[in-house]
């Protein structure tokens, strides 16, 4: 699954392009429409590197959840904002390392949540609620994710390129608090989030630009506003020899941080924390 943002609802009735379309095609996926590829397309010539942006995100996913399932035994995993299904979802990750292991996705468009009951086919400990990032309470008390979700044990909580479509006035921080509050001690947070630092300030304005002509615009933020989502957690080192910090997206959990600080990555900052 890959992430969405609050305006998908409405997108296709005003042929807005979608922050979940482009991304979508940015990783050569087919859940995208035409305003989606125009306004990928625009980005792309102005900005190459924004594909390898979008696989560098998809690689922090797989080796984040690789590591909270084999590592540190995660058997529960909450993925919020997933958007449309892609390759190496949630799911095949953390079956891959223990076929029981339960995995609710949400999203806010009812056509992202359809599709994803359609690709799962009822899979056993999977399932797809439909919930805004900006309702906790919808999504933590839903029957299914109650039937799946055990809150009294850790979890792993997911939000993945989402929280840079909740602006400011909407106060992501206490959001993302929110969800964490409800966890179980020991239970992780998994963040990534886009970012402008240190890059081109041409092509982060329009970068900007062109999302702000889509569904819902982002919000590029800092690497101590992103690290914030972390209050009063324990964020762990991202690499062997790092300092527990927010990191570009392609270094967290990369073997060799020399070949994985790559232009595209260096879009995005993540990181992962323990719920004491």
């Amino acid at each position: 699954m890959i992430m969405t943002d609050p305006g998908l609802d409405t997108a296709a009735e005003t042929g807005l392009p979608t922050s979940a379309g482009m991304y979508d095609y940015f990783l050569g996926g087919i859940n995208n429409s035409a305003a989606d590829r125009l306004a990928a397309e625009r980005l792309i010539q102005k900005m190459p590197e924004v594909r390898d942006a979008a696989w560098a995100n998809r690689g922090f996913l797989g080796r984040a959840v690789r590591w909270l399932a084999a590592d540190r035994g995660i058997r529960q995993f909450i993925d919020i904002g997933a958007g449309f299904p892609a390759q190496r979802s949630t799911h095949d990750v953390a079956h891959a390392v223990d076929p029981g292991i339960k995995v609710v996705y949400s999203d806010v468009d009812a056509r992202v949540v359809a599709r994803g009951r359609e690709i799962l086919g009822g899979l056993p400990g999977t399932a797809v609620v439909q919930a805004d990032l900006r309702e906790p309470e919808v999504l933590l008390g839903h029957p299914l994710t109650r039937e799946l979700i055990n809150f009294s044990e850790p979890v792993g909580l997911l939000v993945l390129a989402v929280a840079q479509f909740i602006p400011d006035r909407d106060d992501p921080w206490s959001l993302i608090r929110r969800y964490v509050a409800a966890l179980a001690p020991g239970s992780y947070l998994a963040l990534s989030h886009g970012t402008a630092d240190r890059q081109d300030e041409r092509k982060a304005g329009h970068a900007a630009e062109i999302y702000a002509s889509s569904s819902s615009p982002a919000t590029g933020r800092t690497r101590p506003e992103i690290e914030r989502f972390f209050d009063g957690m324990e964020i762990v080192p991202p690499h062997p020899g790092a300092s527990p910090a927010a990191t570009y997206i392609g270094l967290w959990g990369c073997e060799d941080p020399s070949a994985a600080d790559t232009d595209g990555s260096r879009w995005g900052y993540a990181a992962v924390a323990r719920k004491p």
